[in-house]
Parts: C-alpha cells; sequence; structure tokens
C-alpha cells in the first residue's frame, strides 16, 4: 500500500470508530461550527494543535504558517482572522510557536534559502534585531533560539493588537483575549509567555480613531 493511501485507509477506520462511539458525531459537526479559540501556529507536523491540547474537531479554528507569524499584508491569514473573530465571535485568539522551531533557526542564520523564504524570515529577523542586546547576551545557542521563539511569539501577538479586525472586536464585543503560547517538544507542554486581555493599551500610533 502507497503512503498517501495508507492516509485514506487510516481515515476509514477513524470515521468509523467515531461512528462506533458516538453514531451522531458527524451529524453533530454538519451544521454548527462555534469554536471559542483561533489558534495560529506553526507549520511543522509535529505541533497539531487539536491533539497537543487534547480537543476535538469543532473546538478549534486553525491557521499554520511557518513560524506562527502575523504579517499585516498577508491575506491568508488576515481573512481567516476577520473570520474566526467577526463571523464565529471566538473568545481566544492564541499564537503558539514551538522550542526547536525551524523557521527560527534558519532565522538566525546567513543561509540564503530562496528569495521566498528570505522574505517570510526577514520577519523574524526583524525581531532578532529589535531583542540583539538580549539575545546575544545568551551563550548558548539553543536557549538563545528558544528565548527568540518567545520573543517572536509575543510580537505576533502584539501584532494581532494592531489590526483594525481586533480593535473593532474589542471596541464592539470587549473581546477577544490574545494569547502568546509556545509549545515544547521536548516534553510535549505549553508555556504560555504573554497575554493581552481585551482592551489592552497599545502604543497610539498604532490605535484606530474611527472604528
Amino acid at each position: 500500500m502507497k503512503p498517501y493511501e495508507l492516509l485514506l485507509h487510516d481515515n476509514k477506520k477513524w470515521a468509523a470508530n467515531k461512528v462506533a462511539g458516538n453514531p451522531s458525531f458527524f451529524e453533530n459537526l454538519l451544521n454548527v461550527q462555534t469554536p471559542e479559540f483561533l489558534w495560529i501556529g506553526c507549520s511543522d507536523s509535529r505541533v497539531p494543535a487539536n491533539e497537543i491540547t487534547d480537543t476535538q474537531p469543532g473546538e478549534i479554528f486553525v491557521h499554520r504558517n511557518i513560524a506562527n507569524l502575523v504579517i499585516h499584508t498577508d491575506v491568508n491569514l488576515l481573512s481567516v482572522l476577520d473570520f474566526a473573530v467577526v463571523h464565529l465571535k471566538v473568545k481566544h485568539v492564541i499564537v503558539c510557536g514551538h522550542y526547536g522551531c525551524g523557521g527560527i533557526k534558519a532565522a538566525m542564520s546567513n543561509n540564503n534559502y530562496s528569495q521566498v523564504l528570505n522574505m517570510w524570515l526577514r520577519n523574524i529577523k526583524d525581531v532578532y534585531r529589535h531583542n540583539r542586546e538580549e539575545l546575544n547576551g545568551i551563550d548558548d545557542g539553543n536557549l538563545r533560539a528558544d528565548r527568540l521563539t518567545e520573543l517572536n511569539v509575543i510580537e505576533q501577538v502584539q501584532r494581532l493588537a494592531k489590526t483594525s479586525i481586533i480593535q473593532r472586536a474589542w471596541k464592539e464585543r470587549n473581546g477577544p483575549d490574545l494569547h502568546g503560547w509556545v509549545y515544547g517538544l521536548k516534553d510535549g507542554i505549553i508555556n504560555p509567555v504573554y497575554e493581552m486581555k481585551a482592551n489592552s493599551a497599545i502604543d497610539p500610533l498604532y490605535v484606530y480613531d474611527d472604528i
């Protein structure tokens, strides 16, 4: 059996097991989607949102990209954010990075990866540049990468708060709260490193006054 055929085979087995345990499982999911959480995570295959949080289909709305970045020109990310916040009215938006992230390590190097990937990783390099003194003071390379992972998550949460999507939701319904987490590949534990409650103060330069 070819690898992709195995996926299809296991899908049928999974669906059958779900129905065996709960005959109305798929029927319950069919007509309603009311997740409380939007998860912005890394594309890394070792960090599946539902599995590491032990949640079921329908509980988390998910967007993933390399190194869990929030980029204000990324229409894909912004469309997910808009749908989750405006239409699904999620109560929490979580940016979850992970220790041992390949994107973080790549951004710390001077390797030329390709034009597209170089442009993407430059966003992480900017986080390093803004925190250069702290990061350069960490001698251990792995610990330095871990700290950059945390700082990167913090930066992405702050970028969320700078969007008109979040600011409008904060004004209209006092939500959602924003969270920055980092998942540990070594032990499977999530480390919460940052939080912005709804209507947290942000730099006035980024506040929209006509929403």
